[in-house]
């Protein structure tokens, strides 16, 4: 069945200009164009505009968006990917608004709250890292499942010793990049190490794995926000650096 693109914005709780743009970016092609210049849509279109509109809910651009559809070969599995990215935000954002609701409701009766509790729900570097390393591993398929029997043994103090050790690469990278240093420099291959030792922490990426971790780095913009909150720019230097580093060291 085809459905109209007036049909089309309605369902979807879009425009008819969002859906036109779509087509002129070569984001979502109609299924055809009847003979009164309307676009029309069919199920794959229909699935593939939901598989936009999640992927905007979290954030992504729409470059990325395309990219990601592109590159995807099975669209259900595709489907369960986003599945399990929206599951994990709504329970970041659950723990979080309990945090901030805490806080609300001692500050409302003029108590002290805990400063560790100020920052519950947030995202430990290194618990980012495993996730990256997940989605590393459903990309190249390195064996990056591993990472989670190697931490769920972890003491607090592992995590924290291990979040400054990630924090100690980034900073220096950080600081090479804003000198102004090549990201193939022997200097940034070096302090590239220590964020390839960093990683190892939670698998042990390849050549391959290693720079397509570097990609991802660029591609998604959830990683991009969070490596750039050290510095502007850091995720695409580090992306290079890694190639870099993978193709001399690994």
């Amino acid at each position: 069945m085809a459905y109209s693109i007036v049909q089309v914005a309605r369902m979807a709780k879009v425009t008819s200009r969002t859906l036109r743009h779509y087509d002129e970016i070569g984001l979502l092609r109609p299924a055809h164009i009847g003979g009164n210049g309307y676009r029309y849509y069919e199920r794959e279109q229909l699935l593939r505009l939901q598989q936009i509109r999640v992927l905007r809910e979290l954030g992504l651009g729409l470059d990325t968006i395309g990219d990601v559809l592109d590159r995807q070969t099975d669209q259900l599995d595709a489907l369960r990917l986003h599945h399990e990215w929206l599951l994990a935000e709504r329970d970041r954002f659950d723990r979080l608004a309990t945090t901030v609701r805490h806080t609300i409701e001692k500050l409302e009766g003029g108590k002290d709250m805990n400063a560790e509790n100020l920052y519950r729900g947030f995202a430990r570097d290194s618990e980012q890292a495993e996730r990256h390393a997940q989605e590393a591993e459903r990309r190249w398929g390195s064996g990056a499942r591993e990472s989670h029997e190697r931490v769920k043994g972890w003491s607090a103090e592992k995590w924290e010793a291990v979040q400054r050790e990630g924090a100690a690469a980034s900073a220096e990278l950080a600081e090479l990049m804003r000198d102004g240093v090549p990201a193939d420099d022997p200097r940034t291959i070096e302090a590239t190490d220590a964020h390839y030792r960093w990683i190892c922490h939670f698998w042990t990426p390849d050549r391959e794995s290693y720079t397509g971790l570097g990609q991802l780095y660029v591609d998604d913009e959830r990683f991009t926000a969070n490596i750039d909150e050290t510095a502007p720019g850091l995720a695409a230097y580090l992306r290079e650096a890694m190639a870099a580093y993978a193709g001399r060291r690994l």
